[in-house]
């Protein structure tokens, strides 16, 4: 009921189904975002709102709805303290009181506008050598004219020390001291936690929110699994039935190959895809842990799990009452189900057309590998993107990172025929864990002699340095790797902030 009310008081019950989107590209208006933006902090129930210039950026008549929302705002018994520039003269009437600076802070008028202005008209027509205001004129252009250093100089008059030495200096200083008197009775305000909900709220809150991101965003899933769709038929088409022909050399080469270059291919594209998305998400990010709606720790949690939708943080408007550091885990969280479907598909389709053995162990290591890859590449890019400006440095970074994976990946230089001062790297290198795993799953343990003699299970060991009796270890690092780079995410997006102000 509480959001109902909200919704209709800044007018935005009709757009309750809409999109936010990016500024200038897609969603609401500006005129739109700003009542949202509004709306989202009456939802916590303030007693005062500050708000600086917001009617900035509109025209004339943007201008004139986002002021009747505040007046609509003033009008519930809260108090809104605004910055405005150049109103006018509706606008300008719209307020009770007025703070009038001149250059350097010092006060010119604080006092009660009246009726029409009334009030600041008299207060200022009362000084000696100030002409009087025209009929019609605004009073906000008027009181900027007459304020300038310029016609100071002029009449030669100081409006702060004439401000100083009014009465209505005076009545305010009294009104300040009265008001900073306690009551008797009162006691300071206290809160025991420094979120108003437990952990696990915050956390369920963001994952839902996280979750309604991604659902409402179907052009970004949809173009990923299309992607994975394709590049599985590509590929099976291109590899048909080679899995199951190990009698050469060749054959294990080519059927690598299909591995290698799916790792590569969709493990590339999530990582790229998914640092926009969670550039835009780190901006709402950054607002909502300055207002201490929720814990860091939370959003990114969810965040890995949907991270696909992270593009909107508000399409409804009552997120804002829960804690920041819980939206962190939310992501992290949010990603898991869609790349479990990404990999299940994948696997579906690949797995048969390329011909590999069709045993349940087999295929469970199959899916097992490829749904850790896809997802350690995609927290790599929201990691890359964590410790980075924005996302289009993050992206120099990530195709300089993944051409080093590619280098030492172990499928153009085998590990054994590695310098060994670099051998290192090669245990550093995600992808060569992935083919490692994913080789020595399906054919560490064939004993068909192929073309030079060997077993195919000898040729990889001599060859590749790949094993079978290695693949749990292998399993592990995979798990390893992922929860290192959603935990560095997580971590750089609570410890680091590159917002300009």
């Amino acid at each position: 009921m509480f959001i109902e009310e909200v919704m209709e008081l800044v007018e935005l019950t009709r757009l309750r189904q809409a999109l936010v989107g990016l500024p200038g590209v897609s969603g609401l208006s500006t005129e739109q975002r700003k009542r949202l933006t509004i709306a989202v902090e009456l939802v916590a129930n303030p007693s005062i709102i500050f708000m600086d210039e917001p009617t900035s950026g509109l025209d004339a008549r943007a201008a004139a709805i986002v002021m009747r929302t505040v007046r609509n705002t003033v009008d519930t018994g809260r108090t809104v303290v605004c910055t405005i520039h150049q109103p006018s003269i509706d606008i300008f009437e719209a307020f009770d009181e007025l703070l009038l600076l001149k250059r350097g802070g010092e006060e010119i008028f604080v006092g009660p506008l009246g009726h029409h202005s009334c009030h600041l008209i008299k207060y200022f027509e009362g000084i000696e050598g100030v002409s009087k205001i025209k009929d019609g004129y605004n009073p906000a252009t008027w009181i900027l004219e007459l304020t300038t250093s310029a016609e100071e100089l002029a009449l030669g008059i100081d409006f702060a020390q004439v401000y100083k030495n009014s009465k209505l200096f005076r009545t305010n200083k009294k009104l300040i001291k009265d008001f900073s008197k306690p009551a008797p009775s009162s006691k300071d305000l206290h809160f025991p936690t420094q979120y108003s909900q437990s952990f696990l709220t915050q956390s369920m809150v963001c994952l839902w929110k996280q979750n309604w991101s991604y659902w409402r965003n179907p052009l970004y899933t949809a173009v990923r699994l299309l992607f994975t769709t394709f590049m599985a038929l590509l590929l099976g088409t291109m590899f048909w039935n080679l899995g199951s022909q190990m009698k050469r050399q060749q054959d294990l080469f080519n059927a690598m190959g299909s591995m290698y270059i799916a790792v590569f291919f969709l493990g590339v594209q999530n990582a790229t895809s998914v640092q926009p998305v969670v550039a835009i998400e780190r901006t709402v990010f950054y607002r909502e842990k300055a207002a201490g709606m929720y814990s860091a720790l939370a959003y990114a949690l969810a965040q890995v799990k949907w991270i696909l939708y992270c593009q909107f943080f508000n399409h409804q408007i009552w997120f804002s009452i829960y804690d920041n550091s819980i939206s962190i885990l939310s992501q992290v969280l949010i990603e898991l189900p869609y790349i479990l479907v990404q990999t299940v598909v994948y696997g579906v389709i690949i797995y048969k057309m390329i011909g590999f053995e069709l045993t349940l162990v087999k295929f469970f290591w199959y899916l097992f590998f490829m749904y850790f890859t896809l997802l350690y590449f995609t927290f790599s890019g929201m990691m890359i993107v964590a410790v980075s400006p924005n996302h289009h440095i993050a992206s120099i970074v990530t195709y300089a990172s993944y051409g080093l994976w590619n280098l030492f990946s172990g499928f153009i230089v085998p590990r054994p025929r590695i310098p060994i001062w670099w051998r290192w790297y090669y245990w550093a290198c995600p992808v060569a864990w992935t083919l490692y795993g994913l080789v020595a799953s399906q054919f560490g343990d064939l004993n068909d002699t192929i073309d030079n003699g060997q077993t195919v299970k000898q040729f990889l060991d001599d060859y590749f340095g790949f094993r079978h009796d290695f693949v749990v270890v292998v399993a592990a690092g995979h798990v390893g790797f992922t929860v290192l780079f959603g935990f560095i995410f997580s971590v750089s997006v609570m410890a680091f902030n590159f917002q300009t102000r």
